[in-house]
Parts: structure tokens; C-alpha cells; sequence
């Protein structure tokens, strides 16, 4: 395979932006929820129009990342919406990031880490923040070698499933 190229998504990359959302979720996390929530989630969360929304909104930006003629990884950042007392609307989040698992090791997580918090500061320092889920103990562990702290944590919904998640902040 190719090396990766990680680029900033356009709005005509919404229906790769919403496949490998959809699929990256799901090779991930499909053992946790029932067929009705994780197919509820899936149509809602990553649906073309969602992906659409996300690249017509100034404030967001999300990148591809393509190895082999193909979407193998995204990750999507904008302003924090995360659940805790000290979320403002300066802050900014690391919304979602994902790589297919055949493609995870050799550093391509944390080249995509580097280009979405680089955008995310283009501007100056602010406070950033990520959610991620409490046993997701290698993701947890990148984001620590960013400065992310854990700040709280909250319930993210999966149709009538709830995930214990925890708030992670940096700055």
C-alpha cells in the first residue's frame, strides 16, 4: 500500500467522509451495542447529510486520510460541545478521530493528531478538549502524550445505549 496522505476534507468528500465514519465506528465499537442502536447511530451520526453539515461549517474541518487509492481514516475537530462546566465557546474539540485498525501503528494516528490540533490553534493557544471512551485505554494514552488531562466524564448516547465516556482537556 501507498503511503498515507492525510488532506482537509471539501464538501465533495461527504459521502467518503460518512462511509468511513460509519465503518471505522463500527469496526470499533459494533460489539458493544445492540443492531437497533448501533443502525439508529450509524443512520444518524454518519449519514451523508451529517458529513455534509460538518464541511459547510466554517468553524469544523475534518481530514481524510487516503492510502491506496482509498479512505482509510478521518478525524473531524470544531468547536467544543463536550458536557463540562468549563467548556466555552473559545474552546475547541477534537470531535472524532478514527483509522481503520488494519492501518492503526507507525505513527498515522498521531500525524493525524498533529494536523487537526494545528488547526485547531491556528489562531493562538486555547484550551482543547476530547472525549473518549473509558476503556479505549491506547487512545487515552496518545492523547496524554498531547497534555490531555482527564477533566470529567460524561454518558455518550448509542441509540438507548449509553458508553461511560471521559472529558479529557488540554489547556
Amino acid at each position: 500500500m501507498s503511503e498515507p496522505v492525510i488532506r482537509r476534507a471539501v464538501p465533495a468528500d461527504a459521502a467518503a467522509l460518512a462511509a468511513i465514519g460509519a465503518a471505522t465506528f463500527a469496526e470499533t465499537f459494533s460489539h458493544l451495542y445492540p443492531p437497533r442502536d448501533l443502525g439508529f447511530f450509524l443512520s444518524t451520526a454518519h449519514s451523508v447529510d451529517a458529513a455534509a453539515a460538518d464541511l459547510a461549517d466554517p468553524a469544523k474541518a475534518a481530514w481524510l486520510v487516503e492510502a491506496g487509492g482509498r479512505v482509510i481514516g478521518y478525524a473531524l475537530a470544531g468547536p467544543c460541545d463536550l458536557p463540562h462546566p468549563d467548556v466555552t465557546p473559545a474552546c475547541g474539540e477534537l470531535k472524532r478521530i478514527y483509522i481503520e485498525q488494519a492501518s492503526q501503528g507507525g505513527g498515522l494516528g498521531a500525524r493525524l493528531v498533529d494536523e487537526t490540533l494545528a488547526w485547531l490553534e491556528k489562531d493562538g493557544p486555547r484550551t482543547l478538549w476530547i472525549g473518549v471512551w473509558s476503556q479505549n485505554h491506547g487512545a487515552q494514552r496518545l492523547y496524554e502524550r498531547y497534555g490531555f488531562t482527564k477533566a470529567g466524564e460524561y454518558e455518550f448516547k448509542v441509540g438507548d445505549s449509553r458508553d461511560h465516556e471521559f472529558i479529557l482537556r488540554r489547556g
